[in-house]
């Protein structure tokens, strides 16, 4: 099982950049791929923290419209900025720590999991 930590906006959703009105007055746009992969790997029993920097209120509004677009997590971490988010791990036998980055708004379906270890 791994922890999988991902963003929302132009990560998950089409990013509108309209900030707060955007959040909340329009319908969220789930990219290509990223319904069957999130998924699957609920299905395989991996952890899923979603992470972003919307702020804490909008959490309803966030939350609801991840659950109508099917979307499963774990956690939801409001309020963390964009600007830089850094993973810090330990090293033993094997790498424990990856970061997949992928273009905003470009969807999951080109994205080569091998190196992160979420293959199918």
């Amino acid at each position: 099982m791994k922890t999988i930590i991902c963003d929302i906006d132009g990560t998950l959703v089409r990013y509108t950049g309209e900030g707060h009105r955007g959040i909340v007055n329009k319908e969220h746009e789930l990219l290509p791929g990223v319904y069957d992969r999130m998924r699957k790997w609920e299905a395989q029993g991996h952890r899923i923290i979603i992470i972003t920097g919307r702020r804490e209120s909008v959490r309803e509004r966030t939350e609801s419209e991840l659950r109508r677009l099917g979307i499963p997590f774990d956690i939801l971490l409001m309020g963390y900025a964009d600007s830089g988010r850094i993973l810090i791990n330990d090293v033993g036998g094997k790498v424990k720590a990856h970061a997949v980055n992928v273009k905003r708004d470009a969807g999951w379906n080109d994205v080569d999991w091998g190196p992160s270890g979420l293959t199918s």
